[in-house]
């Protein structure tokens, strides 16, 4: 059984994650800095000292090969995927060693226009009822493939 980190800092789908985890009885650790403090009657919550990257690398420690990584950084998810374990991101789209390189450099491209541009790019949109369900959808996929099966009773 995968035990599920998510990089909690922000993530809108912790308790979807909780709550499909319970299904198929999986642990779930949910890592946030000093800024984020969550709480949660389900999961372990682990509060990481604040400074850069440091939930990035604490998360890194804990992730180990078959576990499943719920974060949006493409460089926390490459570094699970090194690993041996699944990540995905909390839009449901999986990341793959297929796919990451092509997302970090991606990112790496869209952060040195933000450096040259004097111009403020937005934000991300509104997360909708729509994204919510398309994570649920591919998280519930992920974990009834990794477990070979359906969730338990």
């Amino acid at each position: 059984m995968p035990h599920i980190l998510v990089d909690a800092d922000a993530c809108p789908v912790v308790r979807i994650v909780e709550d499909i985890a319970r299904r198929f009885a999986c642990p779930v650790t949910l890592l946030c800095d000093t800024n984020h403090i969550l709480q949660s009657e389900t999961s372990q919550v682990r509060v990481i000292g604040a400074g850069a990257d440091a939930v990035d690398f604490a998360l890194f420690n804990l992730c180990h090969t078959g576990d499943v990584v719920v974060t949006q950084d493409y460089g926390v998810a490459a570094m699970a995927l090194g690993k041996g374990a699944y990540a995905i991101h909390q839009s449901g789209r999986l990341y793959t060693d297929e796919n990451i390189d092509q997302l970090l450099m991606e990112r790496h491209l869209a952060k040195k226009a933000r450096q040259s541009s004097k111009h403020h790019l937005k934000g991300p949109r509104k997360r909708t009822r729509e994204d919510d369900e398309r994570f649920e959808r591919a998280f519930t996929q992920l974990l009834q493939t990794i477990q070979g099966g359906q969730p338990h009773a």
